[in-house]
């Protein structure tokens, strides 16, 4: 792959991996930016990793844009040779698909959608070559997915699709956003899922709902009393479909600050999973229910 590199005035450098995401380009720029905080560069303010690209903040009266750019480049060797394991997590994240209020805002927002007749997973499913959209459901619940990146709203997951390239669900966003979004709304756009940490704006695709907070400013829920953000990048999700009863009873637990996600620790082998990925993904789902 070829690094490119380029100047945001004179705080920044913006450093491109890849065009497009793929887990090649992730753990590059993992590397890479592994490397810029260990170097230690004076004037480094902040690092700010995305999908398959990178941006770094710089005091420009501590170190010139120009001797930072070189500094960055220099690195660029360990990118290539750095290591393609990432020990992470595995974690489980119940969905209740074709909820009620997803639905009411996916009616309310049909003339921005290109398919005003019908609703958002059953365009996902037409377009994606599946014959319902139970069969589609099926597609996007059965195979993990990479964390490859949080942002853009606060603790909003970038999730990628852990099968091959051919098998890959593909849905473009709405053809002009939406001004409502529910609350931890699984949403999907382009080549990514997520999961809105808040409500608000989106056009991503909406194929369902969440009980799970995955956003606590007031880190008051007992798994977000260390960090009010609860993903990393390189974490691993796997959907359960839940119905109405069960999306009710994780609800009351989160309210009363009593729902513990499940969660298992497990090491990420990019030149193992690339082997065999359905054997690697079968191994994922063995420990996360500890077979």
């Amino acid at each position: 792959m070829k690094i490119r590199y380029s100047h945001g005035g004179d705080e920044h450098i913006f450093v491109e991996i890849g065009e497009e995401m793929s887990l090649d380009a992730f753990f590059i720029s993992l590397s890479l930016t592994n490397a810029v905080r260990e170097a230690q560069i004076d004037g480094v303010i902040e690092i700010c990793p995305a999908n398959s690209s990178f941006q770094v903040k710089f005091d420009p009266e501590r170190i010139p844009p120009s001797e930072m750019m070189e500094k960055i480049k220099a690195l660029e060797h360990k990118a290539e040779d750095g290591d393609k394991t990432l020990a992470t997590r595995i974690i489980e994240i119940p969905v209740y698909y074709q909820d009620p209020w997803t639905h009411e805002t996916l009616m309310r927002f049909r003339e921005r959608h290109q398919d005003p007749s019908g609703s958002d997973l059953a365009y996902a499913a037409r377009i994606n070559g599946y014959d319902s959209v139970e069969a589609f459901i099926t597609a996007h619940h059965s195979s993990p997915w990479f964390v490859s990146m949080v942002g853009f709203v606060a603790g909003l997951p970038f999730l990628y699709q852990l099968v091959d390239r051919d098998r890959q669900i593909e849905v473009p966003k709405y053809l002009r956003p939406r001004t409502d979004t529910p609350k931890q709304t699984v949403g999907y756009g382009g080549c990514f899922s997520c999961i809105y940490s808040v409500r608000g704006a989106g056009g991503y695709q909406m194929f369902g709902i969440t009980p799970m907070p995955i956003y606590d400013p007031t880190q008051t829920l007992s798994y977000l009393k260390d960090f009010l953000v609860f993903f990393r990048p390189g974490d691993i999700v796997k959907w359960k479909p839940i119905d109405r009863a069960e999306y009710d009873a994780i609800l009351a637990q989160v309210e009363a600050n009593r729902y513990t996600p499940k969660i298992r620790e497990v090491v990420f082998d990019l030149e193992a999973f690339k082997a065999d990925m359905d054997g690697f993904n079968a191994q994922l789902m063995e420990t996360l229910n500890d077979v």
